[in-house]
């Protein structure tokens, strides 16, 4: 797959990219970020997978998220995608809204016209950007972990419960936990997925965890500020479905943080660290 440097910068020792190709998924061109910490030659290094938030592109966590520092010490490339198709062509909210079309593609494929040309972003992060980064990046394959934020958060969650055994570690910052039941996911799933809710189970965390999907393990830090919490976030829907399936989760409510990166970025470290310990080796 070619691939085009659109930037690269020095960054705590290593080099911060920002890099374009054309998506044989989407039908478009795509843009993502990855830091490669310094490393001896020939070395193979960890990746850690970022999954941003509704209206994001990969700029905002490369340039708010305050990782680099963490990844250099730990050793761990830092993936960040797009949230969504874009360009000339690609179906977008015909108002103009938020938390629909360009900007908020919800990781899935899309069965219902006219979005079903574009948004296949499924696809996009599960198959063909990971074959990209593994042609292109010193990454070690065999250890993957996977991170996201709101969106990106209920994105973490649903490809690695999906993908059984891809990723040693799963975090998130105020992921939407249950979409099918909100009203980001219901407006969401019901126009690219259609009216059918049976379908829009494999891509609800907590529905794939009560249809019997595992993980061994979660994190999840939750601001108790953040405006969203009560009605499209729910993570005591998450705790009670992990505590009926015997999932440990480790469920922190972080007192009077919001939904911004201020929030990210006070617990970023922490989540790359905990992803680091369980990537070694």
């Amino acid at each position: 797959m070619a691939l085009a440097q659109v930037s690269a910068s020095k960054a705590h020792g290593g080099v911060q990219g920002v890099y374009r190709h054309a998506s044989a998924a989407t039908g478009t061109e795509m843009e993502f970020s990855v830091f490669v910490p310094d490393h001896a030659p020939g070395a193979k290094l960890p990746v850690v997978w970022y999954l941003s938030g509704l209206t994001c592109t990969q700029a905002n966590v490369t340039e708010k998220g305050e990782f680099r520092a963490a990844c250099a010490e730990h050793g761990l490339i830092f993936v960040a995608p797009d949230t969504s198709p874009r360009g000339d062509g690609v179906a977008d909210d015909p108002d103009g809204a938020y938390d629909f079309g360009l900007g908020a593609g919800f990781y899935l494929d899309a069965t219902e016209a006219p979005f079903s040309a574009h948004y296949r972003m499924r696809h996009y992060i599960e198959d063909e950007l990971p074959a990209l980064i593994a042609e292109a990046f010193p990454a070690d394959m065999a250890r993957q972990s996977i991170m996201g934020h709101s969106m990106g958060g209920h994105g973490a969650l649903t490809v690695s419960l999906r993908n059984p055994g891809r990723f040693r570690a799963v975090s998130a910052f105020a992921p939407i936990v249950a979409p099918s039941e909100v009203p980001w996911g219901e407006k969401a799933f019901a126009r690219y997925l259609g009216p059918d809710r049976t379908a829009w189970a494999q891509y609800d965390a907590c529905g794939l965890i009560e249809a019997g999907a595992r993980l061994p393990e979660i994190l999840v830090d939750q601001g108790t500020a953040d405006g969203f919490l009560a009605e499209q976030l729910r993570p005591q829907r998450l705790a009670d479905a992990c505590a009926a399936a015997g999932i440990d989760l480790t469920l922190r409510m972080q007192e009077g943080y919001d939904h911004s990166y201020y929030f990210i970025s006070s617990f970023m470290a922490d989540h790359l660290g905990w992803h680091a310990a369980r990537l070694k080796g």
